[in-house]
């Protein structure tokens, strides 16, 4: 069967996949792959398949944003993805967690608009447990190896899924959330939370931090440093390994 916005078939897709905003980072998890091939890219949604660990999964990009991602989200599991593992980036609440850290997501404040239109304003947006289990003990097996920097740490917390990148009018309330005790900010891990428990799959989350969120913190915003580049890498791999196990014990 065909998906009619990500131009994939259902026949190609495994069990597993790993998604990301960027199509160009798609491309680059896909290089980690042995057998990879490209199925699909249509619009802002770009499909890999390939092997890790003798495991098959697919990395998928979805673009910014929840609605874009709930698109890529639901098709995806209609074309039989069952665990899903997002690989994003964030803006950190605390100087705990500066540039070039690593934090996985276990539930995200559901600050979007999407996730409104599909379930009523008190139900969480929760990880699963088993896969955000399998994210935390690849980064930090991962990370135990490398030098322990400041940039280098790793976190357990809640996210806030946002829609806006850039101040309006209207305060951001970044502080309310930082004083709640959430960790980091970024744009789609609610709408994966969400429609992965509506649709019955499994979701995790693990994001690079790319620079500070809270205005008291903020400096100006540059991504493409060799800290966040070297976060991004670690997520990556943490990412795939985690896929990798939980494809194991499902198999076992």
């Amino acid at each position: 069967m065909l998906m009619p916005i990500l131009q994939i078939h259902s026949e190609d897709m495994p069990a597993y996949a790993i998604v990301c905003g960027d199509p160009a980072r798609a491309e680059k998890i896909s290089r980690k792959l042995e057998q990879a091939r490209e199925l699909a890219f249509s619009r802002e949604y770009r499909t890999f398949v390939g092997l890790y660990e003798g495991v098959q999964m697919a990395v998928v990009s979805h673009g910014v944003g929840s609605p874009g991602a709930a698109v890529c989200f639901e098709e995806l599991i209609r074309a039989g993805v069952t665990t899903l593992i997002r690989v994003g980036t964030a803006g950190s609440y605390t100087a705990d967690y500066p540039a070039g850290s690593v934090i996985v997501s276990t539930a995200a404040v559901r600050t979007d608009g999407l996730t409104r239109q599909l379930v009523p304003d008190g139900f969480p947006a929760v990880a699963d447990l088993g896969v955000t289990q399998a994210l935390i003990e690849a980064t930090r097996e991962h990370t135990s190896g490398a030098k322990a920097t400041s940039a280098g740490k790793v976190g357990v917390g809640i996210t806030v899924t946002l829609d806006a990148f850039f101040t309006g009018v209207e305060e951001i309330p970044h502080r309310k959330y930082k004083q709640a005790g959430a960790l980091a900010a970024e744009m789609e891990i609610a709408a994966l939370y969400i429609v992965s428990t509506l649709r019955g799959a499994r979701a995790g989350a693990i994001v690079a931090i790319d620079g500070f969120a809270d205005s008291d913190l903020a400096a100006e915003y540059d991504p493409h440093t060799n800290a966040v580049a070297d976060a991004v890498e670690r997520e990556i791999e943490a990412a795939l390994r985690a896929l990798a196990a939980l494809a194991r014990q499902d198999q076992a």
